[in-house]
């Protein structure tokens, strides 16, 4: 247990992981004998490490979302909002929060904070009064990332949050790596990257090499079983809690990550809902708490 600034260190054996609270509580190294699985940019101000995207992960198709038969409006005054290169809202409000506290820390966990409702700037754009916890938790050769949203509003809070660990393999290069995409069926996208309502079964092979492909990916209908990366002999696995229903596979080309993607609801799902469209939007009622985790597991990194 410790820190360099405001970073946090837990450690159990061979895995350590850091943590920056007043960075998004972003865990931005996990190595494993000295090798890191994590992928980061050199630029600030772009997303690395393992963010949180909350309190909607992904694209929302304009400039507005509807909740609970409601319509509300972003405030593209307040600079506090994500783009895409189709100008559509991204991402959320969080990715860079330096607002978690640490309330509770061990030598392989930490516990941090985030009072949402308490920061206008945020309230203005999604105004469901709310806090959130989140646990990095080293146990049995994994990193288990738990979080909770605590709903303190009086109306139910619809829930559209999720991760996007930014993944790396040291022992070969990206071209030779293998995916297990653990899921039977992928969402359509437009050309804008929002689902369009249609599903189809998972056409990808299994194992998929990573040569000569690249995704961006949404899918659904998942079996249960960990997505995994493969190289040569080191293997990243990631697992998804029940209540992250959806994933999305990022692997770019020419750039050695690929992200497993857990997720609360399909991109776009406050509007989608709205349309009577099947997104897997969960509520958390008025006064209820919602909690879910997921796990980052190495093997093979010698």
């Amino acid at each position: 247990m410790g820190g360099r600034g405001n970073v946090i260190r837990i450690q159990d054996g061979d895995l350590v992981v850091e943590i920056d609270p007043s960075n998004g509580n972003n865990a931005h190294s996990m190595t494993v004998r000295g090798h890191e699985m994590v992928w980061a940019h050199a630029a600030k101000g772009h997303l690395q490490g393992i963010p949180l995207l909350a309190p909607w992960a992904n694209r929302i198709d304009g400039d507005a979302y509807f909740a609970n038969g409601r319509k509300y409006l972003l405030n593209l005054g307040l600079d506090n909002l994500q783009y895409d290169a189709n100008h559509l809202p991204m991402h959320g409000l969080l990715g860079f929060a330096d607002g978690w506290k640490v309330i509770r820390q061990e030598a392989a966990a930490v516990t941090s904070r985030l009072e949402f409702w308490r920061f206008p700037q945020w309230m203005a754009q999604f105004p469901f009064a709310h806090a959130l916890e989140m646990t990095h938790r080293l146990r049995d050769g994994s990193l288990e990332v738990e979080t909770v949203v605590e709903n303190l509003s009086s109306q139910a809070l619809p829930l559209s949050i999720g991760f996007h660990p930014y993944l790396q393999l040291t022992d070969s290069p990206r071209d030779e790596w293998k995916l297990h995409i653990a899921a039977r069926e992928l969402a359509v996208l437009s050309d804008k990257m929002i689902p369009t309502g249609e599903r189809k079964p998972n056409p990808l092979a299994d194992p998929l090499p990573l040569a000569g492909t690249e995704l961006d990916t949404v899918f659904t209908g998942l079996t249960g079983e960990p997505f995994r990366v493969r190289g040569e002999r080191q293997q990243i696995e990631v697992r998804f809690g029940p209540k992250y229903p959806v994933a999305i596979v990022y692997a770019p080309r020419g750039r050695g990550l690929v992200c497993f993607e857990p997720m609360s609801a399909l991109t776009n799902a406050f509007n989608l809902d709205h349309l009577g469209i099947a997104t897997e939007l969960q509520h958390v009622p008025s006064g209820g708490t919602w909690r879910e985790s997921f796990w980052i597991t190495p093997t093979g990194f010698s």
